[in-house]
């Protein structure tokens, strides 16, 4: 084994192909000779010092977690704070990694894991360690900035459209005696690239989704509901794609779940498509269906992208060799090239760049009237969900997904809970 160890943490909510990054980033250090520690979910497992050894999962594990869900080490919505406010939080950090000669740390996730990786950086360079931080992103919410996408959207963004477009079916097939009206609600509190997605399911004002909602436009109800009626009216039938994060004209989320937070401070969210159904029945006396896929968005890997495959593990790669070159606080993104035929590369990005900011759909992605795709959005989109890559499959018929297990190495320094 070479001198030093790797640190590597997943945080935030987990996507189809995350483990694929996680996947690479072994396979890829252990051909440099790195022993890789993975904290047990996120950053929280590092201040608990609960970490766990990887050198022992066999190879054939590891190359299966390209394939499975979820977060195979653990996930975490913990958000540390500013380096003066949580001061002893990131010097419990400095000093676990010194006590397990940690030299490289990959924080996986994205915008606060970004923020943490940077300050985490700051702080080591201030102690005089030697350490390098890197972010490698990760967020189906797309939201990342720099850039072109994110890993994990492009899997959630193939299953909202074929969803949309499974769904939409269903639904004109009993719209003459039974549901005239269907509400999708996406994931997405500030940008609207998942419910954008669901407008690849079809072409022309006739086909679903007939209305998709964005966060970036503000909500006006009466307008919605006198789409809704039109469509009906001339279609037979509507299909609504709901982003949950849409806003009243005053900034006001239209489903705000009790103004609760989750653990990163932000507001937690849900339930607008029930909001929106409710709407239409008492304002418009249709039958009324609605779906919350929630998890099911981001935990699809039966419906992967073989794009998003592709960077997820792109990115786990060059996370490895720009920590072994000693590039310290900086993000691995993907670069497009070219949309046709649709080429792409990894590319380094400053952390300082990335962390705190937030990319929001472009005006000229969304129609004019607001409630749809334009072709330079389908341009933008249609590339990330293009390629199949499912799982292999048992005799069971369900995929053969794994569990990685592995050890946690003793801890050295005095318990802490967090």
């Amino acid at each position: 084994m070479a001198a030093g160890t790797l640190l590597y943490a997943q945080s935030g909510g987990v996507t189809a192909v995350i483990n694929a990054t996680a996947s690479a980033v072994i396979e890829t250090a252990r051909r440099h000779g790195l022993r890789v520690l993975a904290g047990r979910n996120g950053i929280l497992g590092v201040l608990r010092e609960e970490l766990i050894d990887t050198s022992d999962i066999p190879a054939s594990v590891i190359r299966a977690l390209a394939q499975t869900p979820g977060g195979a080490f653990g996930s975490c919505r913990y958000k540390l704070g500013s380096l003066q406010g949580d001061r002893a939080k990131y010097e419990r950090l400095i000093d676990i990694f010194r006590a397990h000669d940690v030299r490289w740390f990959l924080y996986n996730g994205g915008n606060d894991s970004a923020d943490t990786a940077l300050k985490v950086s700051q702080l080591a360079v201030e102690f005089g360690y030697p350490l390098t931080c890197v972010g490698v992103p990760k967020t189906v919410d797309n939201d990342l900035v720099v850039t072109d996408t994110c890993p994990g959207f492009g899997s959630a963004a193939k299953y909202t459209a074929v969803s949309v477009r499974e769904a939409a079916l269903d639904v004109a097939a009993m719209a003459d005696t039974s549901t005239k009206v269907f509400v999708y609600e996406a994931m997405g509190r500030h940008a609207g690239w998942l419910a954008a997605a669901a407008g690849l399911a079809g072409h022309g004002a006739d086909e679903a989704p007939h209305l998709i909602l964005f966060p970036e436009r503000p909500f006006d109800e009466a307008g919605f509901l006198g789409h809704v009626r039109e469509t009906v009216e001339r279609v037979g039938y509507c299909v609504v794609v709901a982003s949950e994060g849409i806003r009243a004209a005053d900034g006001t989320f239209i489903a705000d779940a009790g103004g609760g937070k989750d653990s990163f401070g932000h507001t937690q969210l849900g339930g607008v498509a029930s909001h929106l159904a409710a709407r239409v029945k008492d304002a418009l006396g249709y039958k009324v269906h609605w779906t919350l896929p929630d998890y099911l968005q981001r935990s699809a890997r039966h419906l992967a992208s073989a794009t998003d495959l592709k960077q997820a593990m792109a990115v786990g790669r060059a996370a490895v060799e720009y920590a072994l070159k000693g590039r310290n606080a900086v993000m691995p993104v993907i670069v497009r090239t070219k949309d046709r035929p649709y080429r792409w590369k990894i590319e380094p990005a400053e952390l300082a760049d990335i962390a705190n900011h937030e990319k929001t759909m472009p005006p000229d992605f969304i129609r004019d009237d607001g409630y749809g795709i334009t072709e330079a959005a389908r341009r933008y989109l249609e590339p990330l969900i293009r390629g199949e890559a499912p799982p292999s499959y048992g005799r069971n018929g369900l995929p053969r997904y794994v569990r990685p297990g592995g050890v946690l190495v003793e801890a050295r320094l005095p318990r802490m809970d967090f």
